[in-house]
């Protein structure tokens, strides 16, 4: 059941097969030890990558398969870190991802499903930029829980998705003399999540 629980906590923004517990459970995604990545492609060169620093959420699950258990995450928008102060200024600036008007990403879960041995496929709805669209996270490295030196019941995972920003409204780029784009469309996204058993 624990299993279940996480995979479905690394949908985010934000991860799940052991056998089923007889109890229901909750677990609190941990903002210092979970990470949200991304990656695009800048002036067709190279790939410029960054995180969001604030993020949180919950899964939940009951006695049931994996089906049942449940995710939301929720990132702070204005946390979002390339470590350029400038291009951080404009990513939060109404060309991207307008944060005064836009604050908060959120992701959903709606259906978790095997995909392999110790993997998943979290589907949910991610709320970006004030659109919301149905995204796949494809999970992995689910581990099982381990109590840490505090007392506290902890497990973690892996999960990779990609999105194209279009789809959420964020248009902003420049043409180059080469035919490319200055800001590439698509968005590679990888999420390490821990959580706390509560």
């Amino acid at each position: 059941m624990t299993r279940h629980l996480l995979a479905a906590a690394a949908g985010l923004c934000i991860a799940s097969a052991a056998p089923v517990a007889t109890w229901a459970a909750t677990w609190t995604i941990d903002p210092a030890h979970t990470n949200v990545q991304f990656s695009v492609r800048h002036m067709m060169l190279s790939n410029v990558t960054g995180e969001f620093g604030k993020v949180s959420g919950t899964i939940q699950g009951d006695q049931t398969a994996a089906a049942s258990a449940a995710i939301e995450a929720s990132i702070d928008a204005s946390s979002i870190n390339t470590r350029e102060p400038k291009r951080d200024e404009h990513l939060k600036s109404p060309d991207f991802l307008d944060v005064a008007k836009y604050p908060t990403i959120t992701f959903k879960s709606k259906k978790i499903e095997p995909a392999g041995a110790g993997s998943y496929k979290v589907t949910g709805d991610l709320t970006l930029h004030g659109i919301t669209k149905e995204v796949v996270l494809d999970v992995s490295d689910v581990t099982p829980p381990i109590k840490d030196p505090m007392g506290k019941t902890r497990a973690g995972a892996h999960a990779t998705t990609k999105i194209n920003r279009k789809d959420f409204g964020i248009n902003w780029s420049k043409a180059m003399d080469n035919g490319g784009l200055m800001v590439g469309d698509d968005v590679a996204i990888t999420i390490e999540v821990e959580a706390t058993q509560q």
